[in-house]
This record gives structure tokens, sequence and C-alpha cells, in this order.
């Protein structure tokens, strides 16, 4: 299969928190690893496996780097959205983050 479509998630005001998320990366090490993760995923889609994917449930997934964490979901027509990001400072998603980027997930058009 061809490279899957990469699209950033914006809300109605056309406001991108995966934009934001990485642009806010000041550590080169960070930005070059959700480069290297955004393009992986690019090329492999569904194929993406652990330690590099985590299915969260309900069509939600996660990249997941030594720093860099980023949300994403897929929906038709091979189309892969990224909804937001977070640097790694514990195991365990925070429960607000997950909350909101399931919101987020939920409002993405199947």
């Amino acid at each position: 299969m061809p490279d899957w479509k990469i699209e950033d998630y914006k809300d109605r005001n056309g406001h991108s928190p995966i934009r934001e998320f990485i642009d806010a990366l000041k550590d080169a090490r960070a930005r070059k690893e959700a480069a290297v993760l955004i393009k992986a995923l690019q090329v492999r889609g569904n194929q993406m496996r652990s330690p590099a994917s985590h299915p969260l449930g309900g069509g939600l997934f996660e990249l997941r780097g030594e720093q860099v964490r980023i949300f994403y979901c897929f929906r038709p027509g091979g189309r892969i959205f990224l909804i937001d990001g977070m640097i790694k400072k514990r195991d365990r998603i925070p429960v607000e983050v997950l909350a909101r980027v399931r919101k987020i997930e939920a409002e993405i058009p199947r």
C-alpha cells in the first residue's frame, strides 16, 4: 500500500493541538523523535506495532518515543489524524490528557 495520508486535526477555529505541540518542542532531539515517529506512521500505517505504537482503545492510538507521545486515529481512505502530543514524564497518560484526546477523536468524522 502507498503511504498513508497524515492530517493534523484542526478544530472549527483552525487550531491544531498537534501542530502547537510540535512547534513548542525546543529540544532538537524531541523534535527529531516526533518527525521520525510521524514518518514511520505515514509509511507503516496500521502495521505499526509496539513499542513504537500502542492502542489506547476506542480507536485511539499513541506513538511512543523515548520522550514524545503523539496521539492519533485512523479514518477511511488511508487517512491518519494526528490529534495532540505530550512529553513523557511518567509511564501513565494523565487522566485529563486522555479525556481531552478521546473527546477530540470522537469529533473527527468517520
